[in-house]
């Protein structure tokens, strides 16, 4: 089953269960993934899927942000619901130690010694994270490790 698939059969789940709040959730994911099939006229696969919403994960983190500076409590509980929803269908986050020994291959690999090869090292550690980590916090442990 595919990751487009299982989103279908949840939100049926949905609508049947009649949970409004988690059904309002994965029909914006439905429509951002429609958007970008319109836009790019492209067949969507389970890596594009993952970026997507990998994309809408950090905006609503970025939001909750916002909201709770803001002091819009209501308005948290709502991103948080949602960001619970869209992280049920990310593959399962790498542990530290994993993404050490992952990295450590890929420094190995790349030849990297210095802060300079950041990017090298980044761009080939992209694809065998894809998904399960998260970049941000992976560029600054990369750059700790070269720097």
């Amino acid at each position: 089953m595919t990751l487009r698939e299982r989103i279908n059969d949840d939100m049926k789940t949905a609508m049947k269960a009649r949970e409004a709040d988690k059904l309002a959730a994965i029909r914006l994911l439905q429509a951002a993934l429609k958007q970008k099939e319109v836009d790019e006229r492209v067949e969507l696969t389970d890596d594009l899927v993952l970026s997507i919403i990998e994309k809408m994960l950090k905006q609503r983190k970025d939001s909750i942000e916002q909201y709770t500076a803001g002091n819009r409590m209501d308005l948290v509980a709502t991103e948080q619901f949602e960001v619970g929803v869209l992280s049920a269908y990310m593959p399962t986050q790498l542990s530290d130690a994993e993404v050490g020994a992952i990295l450590d291959g890929v420094i190995a690999e790349t030849g990297a010694s210095s802060a300079k090869d950041m990017g090298k090292v980044m761009n080939a550690l992209r694809p065998k994270v894809a998904g399960r980590a998260d970049m941000g916090k992976l560029s600054a442990i990369v750059k700790a490790r070269l720097g």
